[in-house]
């Protein structure tokens, strides 16, 4: 090509890039850009970076008790190093703010669990030292506290009204960059037997979240608190679209009862319950694709035995909302306050019946048992109305039994090889056994053996 022409090509390029550059950021028709800034410039200074430190004391050889050791090698006393400062770890995550006038900060119970000193980052620059208010380990929230003036809240979102292919922003504090946007939608909703928390009823978004995205914001486009975000299902530790938050609406409930008492205290309402499997809808007689949760047991003079729920009843709605499985029915009646009534919309025998149930302490009603001894701590139980086993409810996450393998749906058959059909005989079987337990369980189908030591 001929130099004088390339030249001529090139400056007549450049010159047209310069004049697009200096064009305003309007479409051609005179109309701005569709931009996500004028909300995230409303929602940014209400999501907070959390740093947790926590003490921890320096660790020694066991050598260093052997004064000939300590002799040879010349070394100090193993009190030197008894005396010697502690160390301060650090970790990093994200929350938000929720009530302006008080100083409340909404977020995960895993983001503070263990800390000394939870420090909160605001967007304008400020530092904060917080208190813990108090946890919902189960839920995994938290609510901290600040005295700081001039906050800015998120509102919240009706979290039951979402729906799948919803826009959905998530802001937080990923691997402690500091304050990120990440935009999606919705991929799912009512996400529940992952073992993550102790009630699920998950979002599910593919907005990226990473580690210390958690206890930061998921919000619509309208900048309202959508979710909490909580989890992500990830082989190599990073975001591969499979992100999981906590509804508003739940956290919401928690976040009441944290700051009226300190503490989450759920209700029962009596039952025993099942996942309604191919097998049982046609011993039933349910219409192919009916969704719901099969009552197995009714206790006797409990809020539902009074309100007239019987063994064989399908529930397949509270308060108006679906109820598709035993983990969304949990969470639902999970978030009523003791003492509150839910609407139980049921089938029984073909007919469809709706009746009120007062949901009361568990302490007032037994159908589920937490087993007192220390290898099962955490582990929360339920007899099979047929006396084939105990099933287990719930796993409290990071309990000796849930990193030996036990989940939640697990029917417990035998306790060091003896069979035992119910509660009492499972508690007979554990009391004879301190250090070690062998489960037998049986798991979708299949059978295994599960070791807690």
């Amino acid at each position: 090509m001929n130099r004088q022409l390339f030249i001529t090509i090139f400056l007549y390029a450049l010159t047209i890039s310069t004049a697009l550059a200096a064009l305003p950021n309007i479409t051609p028709d005179g109309k701005p850009f569709p931009s996500l800034s004028p909300m995230i410039k409303e929602v940014n200074p209400a999501v907070v970076n959390i740093s947790t430190y926590s003490k921890q004391k320096y660790t020694q050889n066991p050598l260093l008790n052997d004064p000939f050791f300590r002799r040879f090698f010349n070394l100090p006393d193993p009190r030197y190093y008894e005396q010697r400062p502690l160390k301060r770890q650090q970790s990093a995550g994200s929350g938000v703010i929720v009530d302006a006038e008080h100083g409340y900060i909404m977020t995960n119970h895993h983001v503070i669990k263990g800390a000394d000193e939870v420090l909160v980052s605001l967007s304008d620059g400020r530092d904060f030292i917080a208190e813990v208010l108090g946890v919902d380990s189960e839920l995994d929230i938290a609510i901290l506290e600040v005295e700081a003036s001039n906050l800015k809240a998120v509102k919240f979102a009706d979290s039951d009204v979402m729906e799948v292919g919803d826009f959905v922003v998530a802001i937080g504090n990923p691997f402690g960059l500091g304050q990120t946007v990440t935009t999606g939608v919705i991929s799912a909703l009512g996400r529940t037997g992952l073992g993550i928390e102790g009630y699920e009823n998950f979002i599910q978004t593919d907005a990226s979240i990473n580690p210390g995205n958690s206890g930061g914001a998921l919000v619509n486009l309208a900048g309202e608190l959508v979710g909490i975000n909580t989890a992500i299902i990830s082989p190599a530790g990073g975001n591969v679209g499979i992100g999981f938050a906590i509804p508003a609406n739940m956290a919401y409930a928690s976040m009441l009862q944290i700051v009226d008492s300190g503490e989450v205290k759920r209700g029962q309402i009596g039952i025993g319950i099942q996942d309604i499997t191919p097998n049982l809808r046609e011993a039933f007689k349910l219409e192919n694709g009916r969704t719901g949760v099969l009552i197995t047991q009714v206790v006797e003079d409990s809020p539902a035995f009074r309100a007239g729920l019987r063994t064989g009843d399908v529930i397949i709605a509270i308060d108006g909302k679906p109820t598709t499985s035993t983990g969304i029915l949990r969470s639902q009646i999970g978030m009523k306050a003791i003492g509150q009534k839910a609407r139980v919309a049921l089938l029984r025998d073909g007919r469809e019946l709706n009746v009120d149930v007062k949901v009361q302490s568990p302490d007032e009603v037994s159908v589920t048992s937490k087993t007192q001894h220390k290898l099962l701590s955490g582990v929360q139980l339920q007899a099979e109305g047929d006396n084939s086993g105990v099933r287990v409810i719930h796993v409290a996450p990071n309990s000796t039994a849930a990193y030996s393998g036990l989940r939640p749906g697990d029917l417990i058959v035998s306790v060091n090889q003896q069979r035992v059909k119910n509660l009492k005989e499972l508690n007979q079987a554990l009391a004879r056994s301190r250090s070690t337990v062998l489960l037998r369980v049986e798991r979708q189908g299949g059978s295994l053996f599960i070791v807690i030591e």
